[in-house]
C-alpha cells in the first residue's frame, strides 16, 4: 500500500483496520502523545495555521501536499515504503536469507534498543526547541521550524508503531517512557548526550539541523538496510522527510553567512567587534558555534571501537551506509579498518577488525559529508571577497565518548595539557559573552517578506512560494 488512508483514526499505509488490537493500543497512546505534544511541542502556537507539508502517499513523485494547518490538528500517521517483493538480507551472518517480517526472538533484545534508542531522538529535538518561535527571524524560518517538528512528531510515530506492533507489552512500555523522558531532566534525560542540550537561539538551531540532522540521515541509511523488513522500510520514508531538516540547517547558516560577508565587504571590516557593533555575527562566534555542534555530534556515533556495534552488524540489524554499494563481501571476515588512539601523548592509527570499527567509518563518512557542506558555506564568504573560512575541527576534539573521551586536544588534533585547553577554550567553544551577544539579536519578525538584520533572505521560498508568502497565519 502506498497510498496514506486518512479516513482512518490515525492515517496510515499499513492497513492499521484489519489488526483491531493493534489499531486499539495505538489509539489509546495517540491521546498521550497529544498531551506531549500541548505540553513540550511548540509553545503558544496552537491556533496558528501553519503553511505545512502533510504526506500524501510514499512514492517518490507527489508524495506531499501543502496546506494551512493547526499543528495539535496535524495528521500525524505511520507510513512505510512499499515493500521490495524477496527482499533477501545483503550482510552479516544472515546475508541471503529472505528479509524478516517478524523479529527473531533471539535478536529482540537488540532490535527494541536500536528502535527505541532512534525513537527517543525524535520527540527530544522538539523539546530542544520549543521556545524557538518566540524570536523567529521571519515567517518563512518560523514556518520551517514548525514542518521539522511536526515531521519529527511523526517519526515518533513511526517508531512507536514498530514496538507496538512487533513487541508486545515491552514495546508498548517502551512508547510510554519516550512520552515520560525530557530533554535536559536532570532526573529522567533522553538517551543521547547531544539531545539534552539545549537550543537556546537560531545559531544553534541551524547548527544542530546541519550537524546532528545530518547524524540522523547517517543512522537512518544504515537502519534502512536491516534484515528486519519493517525497520528498513520505516526508515526509508523517514529519510524523504529528514533531507528537508538538512536543507533547513545547511541553508540557514549559510544565509548568516551571506548578510555578515555583505556587512563586512561593504563597511570594510573585519575586526569582530567591529561586525558586531552592525547588527551581525561575527564569524569567530560562528565558527565556535559549529565547534561545539560539530564535536557533540560526532560522540552520537558511539565509540570508535565497538562490540555491540559488530553484533549489530553480524546479526544483520544495522547495516552501513550505502551497504550495497560497497565492494566486499558484506561479511568483514578478517578485514580492518583504521581507528585513532591516544598512545604516549599523541594520537596514533591502528587497524582494529573492521566489524567492531563499523561506529568509526559512519562516523567518518559523516565527516566526508560535512567537509562538502562547509565547502558551500566557503563558497558564500569567497563570492564577497572574505577569505576567512569556516574550518573542520579534528575530530578527536571536544569529544566526551570513546577513546579521546577525558582527553584534551585541540582543533588541530594536537594532545595537549589542561592548563592549554583552559588557556584556548573561549577561543574554540561558545562563551557566556557569544551567547549572549546572539540572544540580543533575537527577536521575533512576523511580517510576511520582512527578516532579521542578521540573516539574508532565502532565494526561493517554499513549494515554489514567494519569500513574502503569509507561511504562518495567527490565530
Amino acid at each position: 500500500m502506498s497510498s496514506v488512508d486518512y479516513g482512518e483514526h490515525i492515517p496510515n499505509n499499513v492497513g492499521l483496520a484489519d489488526d483491531r488490537a493493534l489499531q486499539r493500543a495505538l489509539e489509546h497512546w495517540q491521546p498521550h502523545f497529544r498531551d506531549w505534544w500541548r505540553e513540550m511541542g511548540p509553545a503558544d502556537t496552537a491556533n496558528f495555521d501553519v503553511y505545512l507539508r502533510t504526506a500524501t502517499s510514499v512514492e517518490a513523485d507527489g508524495w506531499a501536499h501543502f496546506d494551512y494547518v493547526k499543528m495539535p490538528d496535524y495528521r500525524w500517521g505511520i507510513f512505510l515504503n512499499p515493500a521490495q517483493a524477496g527482499r533477501k538480507i545483503h550482510f552479516g551472518a544472515h546475508k541471503g536469507e529472505d528479509a524478516w517480517q517478524e523479529v527473531p526472538g533471539e535478536y529482540r533484545a537488540n532490535l527494541r534498543r536500536i528502535i527505541v534508542t532512534q525513537g527517543d531522538t525524535e520527540p527530544a529535538s522538539v523539546e530542544q526547541q520549543r521556545h524557538l518561535g518566540a524570536t523567529a527571524p521571519s515567517l518563512y524560518d518560523l514556518r520551517n521550524l514548525f514542518q521539522i517538528n511536526v515531521e519529527e512528531g511523526r517519526h515518533l510515530w513511526a517508531m512507536v508503531y514498530l514496538l507496538h506492533r512487533y513487541f508486545g507489552r515491552d514495546g508498548r512500555e517502551e512508547a510510554e517512557a519516550l512520552l515520560e523522558r525530557r530533554s535536559g531532566d536532570r532526573d529522567n534525560p533522553r538517551i543521547l548526550g547531544a539531545f539534552n542540550e539545549p537550543t537556546p537561539d537560531w545559531l544553534a538551531f541551524f547548527m544542530f539541523t546541519f550537524c546532528t540532522d545530518r547524524d540522523g540521515k547517517f543512522q537512518l541509511c544504515a537502519l534502512a538496510e536491516s534484515a528486519f523488513d519493517p525497520l528498513a522500510r520505516t526508515t526509508r520514508f523517514m529519510l524523504t522527510e529528514e533531507a528537508h531538516h538538512m536543507f533547513v540547517g545547511e541553508s540557514g547558516i549559510a544565509r548568516i553567512l551571506q548578510r555578515t560577508a555583505e556587512v563586512m565587504a561593504r563597511q570594510g571590516i573585519r575586526d569582530p567587534a567591529d561586525v558586531r557593533r552592525h547588527g551581525v555575527i561575527d564569524l569567530p562566534t560562528l565558527q565556535r558555534y559549529f565547534n561545539f555542534h560539530y564535536s557533540v555530534t560526532l560522540d552520537l556515533f558511539g565509540a570508535d571501537v565497538s562490540s555491540n556495534a559488530a553484533t549489530f552488524f553480524s546479526t544483520g540489524l544495522k547495516g552501513r551506509f550505502d551497504e550495497g554499494r560497497i565492494a566486499d563481501d558484506h561479511l568483514l571476515e578478517g578485514a580492518t579498518y583504521p581507528v585513532l588512539e591516544v598512545a604516549d601523548g599523541r594520537l596514533i592509527e591502528r587497524q582494529v577488525p573492521a566489524l567492531n570499527a563499523l561506529n568509526e567509518r559512519l562516523r567518518d563518512r559523516y565527516i566526508k559529508d560535512t567537509i562538502s557542506g562547509l565547502g558551500r558555506w566557503n563558497r558564500v564568504l569567497q563570492k564577497h571577497g572574505i577569505e576567512e573560512t569556516i574550518v573542520l575541527p579534528h575530530k578527536a576534539f571536544n569529544r566526551r565518548i570513546g577513546s579521546f573521551a577525558g582527553v584534551r586536544v585541540g582543533l588541530d588534533g594536537r594532545i595537549i595539557g589542561e592548563d592549554e585547553w583552559q588557556a584556548n577554550e573561549r577561543s574554540w567553544l561558545p562563551t557566556r559573552d557569544d551567547r549572549a551577544y546572539v540572544a540580543s539579536l533575537m527577536g521575533r519578525i512576523v511580517e510576511p517578506g520582512r527578516f532579521a538584520g542578521w540573516i539574508a533572505p532565502p532565494a526561493t521560498g517554499i513549494n515554489r512560494q514567494p519569500t513574502d508568502f503569509e507561511y504562518v497565519r495567527f490565530g
